[in-house]
């Protein structure tokens, strides 16, 4: 492993263990084996390393939820996907999905904050494209697209943190339980 991903794994340890304004550049640097200049020359400062560390987390979280996704397939059978894919996301890298839930929930003008909300919105405006283009098989629906990805967005979020805080490192939802989680959001679509 290079230093640059010994750096951005120690902060992430770090940072979900004590919170990112807790952390400091000296104490990531000497977790990591490396010197503060090191740190510095790959990330330019601590806010560097974290959007860094964002933008390496989320990709693979985007890449795991949306990619390969049929956009013409009908929404009663991708939202169970989604779902699957969400929430093993959240429980498989509890460290860098709880980071991220942190961030977005600290104060509004922290540097922590205005890092993670990019990444944050683009995971609503995906959200909000699906049910964009499920638009034509929901006759309800009627432009509320929006209120939609919200609602299954905070569904899903709200299962993996509570689900997070009972089970242990390593366990897996059961299938019929995540499908069943898009089920029941879908019968309030549907009625």
């Amino acid at each position: 492993m290079d230093n640059r991903e010994k750096i951005l794994n120690c902060a992430l340890e770090l940072f979900h263990a004590r919170g990112y304004d807790a952390v400091g550049v000296q104490e990531i640097a000497e977790t990591a084996g490396v010197t503060k200049p090191t740190l510095y020359y790959y990330f330019g400062n601590k806010r560097g390393l974290l959007e860094a560390l964002l933008s390496r987390e989320y990709a693979q979280f985007r890449s795991e939820v949306f990619d390969g996704r049929d956009e013409k397939e009908q929404i009663w059978l991708t939202l169970p996907k989604i779902a699957s894919a969400y929430v093993d996301y959240g429980m498989n890298h509890r460290k860098s999905y709880m980071l991220m839930m942190s961030l977005f929930y600290s104060a509004r003008e922290n540097e922590a904050y205005q890092s993670v909300k990019p990444f944050v919105e683009d995971l609503y405006q995906n959200m909000v494209r699906l049910f964009m283009g499920a638009s034509g098989q929901l006759g309800n629906m009627n432009g509320r697209q929006e209120q939609f990805a919200l609602g299954f967005t905070g569904m899903l979020d709200h299962y993996i943190l509570l689900m997070a805080a009972r089970e242990p490192e390593g366990y897996q939802v059961p299938q019929a339980t995540k499908e069943a989680l898009a089920k029941q959001f879908m019968h309030g679509i549907f009625s």
